[in-house]
C-alpha cells in the first residue's frame, strides 16, 4: 500500500529526475570547488604574509581555516565522482530494489553529505529520491553512520566538525613555511 500511495502522490523513484539533479549537482560542485580553491589560495597567501611578519600564532589560526577549506575541497571532489558514477550506473539502480554493492559507497556518501552540506539543495533532492527507492532505514543508516553503512571514512573525517589538531596544523604551517623558505621555530616542543 505504501508504494502505491507514493506512486499516486508522485513520490516514486524517477531515474530521469535523479540524472538531471545529479547533473545539476555536478555543476554546483564545479562552482563551489572554484570558490573554495580561491579561498584556499587567499588563506595560504595570508599565512605566508603572517609568517613573514613573525606572527606565528595568528598564522596557525589561519592554517585551521585552510585545513577546513581544503577538507571541503576534497569532499567536493569525492561527491563529484559519486554523482558521475551514479549517472553512469542509473540503469542498475532502476533494475535493483536494493542498493547495488558497487554503488553503495557513492549513494551512502551522498546521503551522508546531504545532512552536512547546507548549501546544496540538489543533495536534498537526491536524498528524497533514494528514500523513496530504498526506504527510510537505508537513508538513516547512511546519515547516522549505523553498522554496515558504506560511507567512506575519509569523507566522514573531512566532514567532521572537530577542529584540526595542533599536530596537523603545525605540519601544514611548516609545509607552507618550507615552500617559501621561511624559518619558524617549533614552539610546540
Amino acid at each position: 500500500m505504501g508504494r502505491k500511495l507514493d506512486a499516486i502522490l508522485g513520490r516514486s523513484f524517477k531515474a530521469y529526475k535523479v540524472k538531471a539533479v545529479a547533473s545539476l549537482a555536478i555543476s554546483r560542485i564545479a562552482i563551489l570547488k572554484n570558490q573554495r580553491q580561491v579561498r584556499c589560495n587567499q588563506t595560504r597567501s595570508d599565512v605566508v604574509q603572517l609568517l613573514e611578519k613573525g606572527h606565528h600564532d595568528r598564522a596557525l589560526l589561519r592554517v585551521e581555516y585552510l585545513i577546513k577549506d581544503q577538507n571541503m575541497l576534497d569532499v567536493y571532489v569525492m561527491m563529484e565522482g559519486y554523482c558521475n558514477l551514479m549517472i553512469e550506473r542509473l540503469d542498475l539502480i532502476e533494475q535493483e530494489r536494493v542498493c547495488p554493492d558497487e554503488l553503495n559507497e557513492a549513494i551512502s556518501g551522498l546521503l551522508y553529505a546531504s545532512t552536512r552540506c547546507g548549501e546544496f539543495p540538489e543533495l536534498q533532492e537526491i536524498r528524497a529520491a533514494f528514500t523513496s527507492r530504498y526506504g527510510k532505514e537505508f537513508v538513516a543508516s547512511a546519515i547516522e553512520l549505523r553498522n554496515h553503512c558504506r560511507v567512506n571514512p575519509k569523507m566522514i573525517q573531512k566532514l567532521s566538525t572537530r577542529q584540526p589538531n595542533m599536530e596537523g596544523r603545525m605540519k601544514v604551517l611548516k609545509e607552507i613555511a618550507s615552500e617559501k623558505s621561511i624559518i619558524i621555530e617549533d614552539s610546540s616542543s
